[in-house]
């Protein structure tokens, strides 16, 4: 199969990004998998390059269509301009060359130029600007997908897979943010996600409550009664698995997690707490429920271990793998369902064993 071609924004240069980026392709096995293009600067690269045993050399272009296979392919986003590296320290300079890169990637996963993107940490205070006034990559990369796109947040690996209703919501917004209709359209884009992203056949999603013991029939909170078991009842209905809602101290440490497909949870804590605590070093965050494909690793900049070398680069080599993997059930998805037979049926009551051709054309036999 033709190698698929993975865009990657290079985060805050003073974080871990770029180790873990050079971490990952210093496997020679990884170029067989993938055409990598990275959306930086090769003096970026070059310093980082020099402390990563066998990080592999650069093919520096300008546009995604001249990258090479089994190379890893920078395109320059900088030119001659320098960009000051002091790993451990965010800076208004790194937090500008984060949003150029990101933006050159977008723009390239947008025009087809890459197959699919996946994101090095970023600094989310840093990063604001005119062109990003957004509390993440998950909102931004939603806003560029175009009007009446919308997208989930779902935090996976082999083991657990955790959604979200709200994201980077501060705490004292979480009850106003949320509503029946919300819940309704998270859980209607992660079954679709399952099915189709993760090939995943009539998966089995838990809801989780937003109050303490689901609210104890309303003394602790009428969220439970009034939105989350009414859009739990109707998502059903639709054919939708869902269940719940589960209190998530109990549903976590009692291991049923495990018993379900996905999990979808109220608010950012809630639900990546213990994501992280279970699967940290090698979970993915998906943006799922937009036509473009962007995973990143689950970790941040960590700025405590930039420039020491000591990253683990498995969630960022995970995150690729996922991408791929998306990718590819997407085009097996889109080609079974692409042209559907034409339904044959046989009408009630009807004893002559003669099958019913209604909306069979001439063109069709």
């Amino acid at each position: 199969m033709q190698k698929i071609k993975v865009g990657i924004s290079h985060g805050d240069v003073n974080g871990i990004g770029y180790e873990v980026i050079l971490k990952t392709f210093a496997n020679e096995d990884m170029l067989q998998m993938c055409v990598p293009v990275i959306f930086s600067t090769p003096k970026v690269a070059a310093y980082y390059k020099k402390s990563i045993e066998g990080a592999p050399n650069f093919n520096v272009i300008d546009r995604p269509e001249k990258a090479r296979e089994n190379q890893l392919n920078i395109v320059d986003c900088f030119g001659d301009k320098e960009i000051k590296i002091e790993p451990g320290k965010p800076s208004e300079e790194t937090g500008n060359a984060a949003f150029v890169s990101l933006q050159a990637a977008v723009e390239a996963l947008k025009n087809q130029q890459v197959d699919v993107l996946v994101t090095a940490p970023i600094n989310k205070h840093t990063i604001q600007r005119d062109d990003f006034k957004f509390p993440g990559h998950t909102e931004y990369i939603e806003k560029q997908a175009g009007e009446g796109n919308h997208s989930l947040m779902i935090l996976m690996n082999d083991r657990i897979r955790v959604a979200l209703v709200t994201t980077h919501v501060p705490v004292a917004q979480i009850a106003q943010k949320i509503n029946k209709h919300l819940i309704e359209a998270k859980l209607k884009i992660l079954n679709e996600a399952l099915k189709m992203d993760l090939a995943i056949d009539n998966p089995r999603i838990a809801v989780l409550s937003l109050n303490p013991h689901c609210g104890d029939n309303g003394t602790i909170g009428n969220e439970e009664q009034e939105m989350i078991i009414p859009a739990i009842q109707e998502s059903f209905k639709k054919g939708i698995r869902c269940f719940g809602p589960y209190a998530a101290d109990g549903f976590f440490g009692s291991g049923n997690y495990a018993k379900f497909d996905a999990i979808l949870a109220m608010y950012h804590d809630q639900g990546l707490t213990p994501f992280k605590a279970i699967s940290m070093d090698d979970g993915v965050n998906y943006t799922a429920g937009l036509p473009v494909i962007r995973t990143s690793p689950a970790h941040g900049t960590a700025y405590d271990i930039a420039g020491h070398n000591q990253a683990d680069e498995s969630s960022f080599r995970q995150a690729i793998f996922s991408a791929i993997d998306i990718f590819r059930n997407r085009e097996r998805y889109y080609e079974a369902y692409a042209n559907p037979l034409t339904k044959q049926y046989y009408e009630k009551r009807d004893d002559s064993d003669k099958l019913k051709l209604d909306q069979v054309t001439e063109d069709d036999i």
